[in-house]
């Protein structure tokens, strides 16, 4: 779920920036004074970024906050985690609450050019897609003419629903809440006949329904939603920090590195492996970190594959296949920039 940047919200932005640019560039320093890094999640988003009942969070977006703090400090578990709602999570990035955003959040021009945020990378290739009751007996998005949807209010989902609509003449009615919670409700309860957003965010809303079976998520994809991690525009230091943590996990998988076996990788003849692990030059030190940073995270965190699997993969309550998250050399989008 995407939120639009206003015009008021840009400027708001760019008076941050330029108020607190010398600071801007000290946030590891900041980070590591205060000892741990604060990251900005989604209210609750199973598979994504989700608390149990004890407040222990857990997800793929969270597992990028993790490897963050690993990379560090050498403790994965040094992170206060941040709910924010999709109106929400801007904000608390300009201001500074949090160091990261890591909520399901898409990459578009207008955020990354008005907002004053970098995004790092693009660690979910996603697209919005529409949930419907399986006794609707609704196949394709073009049998909606006329449908109630459900979704969340201030986002990119309701443009993209109208434009996709429109596109398609067909009428259709929109029903907005701040909270996804209450979209799930309202859907829930049949005031929509559809539900639309990511469809990643589809997958794991569909498992806090009452009964998640009697549910389908329909094949159309009706745009683009390039999702990643977010920083304030800047600071360029932070910025590759986060960016080299989530590509030390995708270059991880590709090398086979994993949380089982990466001290065993450790004594591996492979330059690459050598040059990541700390083996072999200072790749560390050229983030200001340690050079076990990306060990660090392998060891505590794991590579993308395990997250990806334990999170949201088919043996999950989520069940989602890689399709284009998959690897390069599996047909898939995830190609990370060699260490070296």
């Amino acid at each position: 779920m995407r939120m639009i940047g206003s015009v008021a919200t840009a400027g708001a932005a760019f008076l941050f920036m330029t108020a607190t640019g010398a600071e801007a560039q000290q946030t590891l320093d900041i980070v590591k004074k205060r000892g741990q890094l604060v990251c900005g999640v989604s209210q609750g988003n199973p598979g994504l970024s989700n608390p149990d009942t004890q407040g222990n969070w857990s997800g793929f977006d969270v597992d990028l906050c993790r490897a963050v703090a690993a990379a560090i400090f050498g403790d994965a578990g040094r992170v206060k985690f941040v709910p924010t709602t999709a109106k929400e999570r801007f904000t608390a990035l300009q201001s500074g609450e949090i160091d990261v955003l890591s909520r399901n959040t898409t990459w578009t021009m207008s955020r990354d050019t008005q907002l004053g945020f970098d995004y790092v990378a693009v660690n979910f290739y996603d697209g919005q897609g529409f949930m419907v009751p399986k006794k609707s007996g609704i196949k394709s998005a073009r049998e909606l003419k006329g449908a109630t949807v459900c979704t969340a209010t201030g986002t990119t989902t309701e443009m993209n629903l109208a434009d996709y609509f429109r596109a398609n003449k067909m009428e259709y009615k929109i029903v907005a809440f701040e909270k996804t919670d209450e979209v799930n409700a309202a859907y829930d309860s049949g005031r929509c006949d559809a539900y639309t957003t990511d469809r990643s965010s589809l997958a794991t809303q569909r498992t806090k329904l009452k009964v998640p079976n009697d549910h389908v998520i329909l094949p159309d994809v009706i745009s683009k939603e390039p999702l990643g991690p977010s920083v304030r525009h800047g600071d360029n230091n932070w910025g590759d920090i986060v960016r080299w943590a989530y590509f030390v996990m995708v270059n991880a998988e590709e090398l086979g590195v994993t949380q089982a076996n990466v001290d065993q990788m450790k004594s591996s003849a492979n330059p690459e492996i050598k040059r990541m692990l700390g083996g072999e030059g200072d790749f560390g030190k050229m983030l200001g970190l340690d050079n076990a940073w990306a060990y660090n995270i392998i060891k505590l965190v794991g590579n993308y594959e395990e997250s990806y699997e334990r999170n949201l993969g088919p043996k999950t309550p989520i069940g989602l296949e890689r399709g284009v998250n998959n690897l390069w050399t599996k047909g898939g989008l995830q190609y990370a920039p060699p260490i070296r």
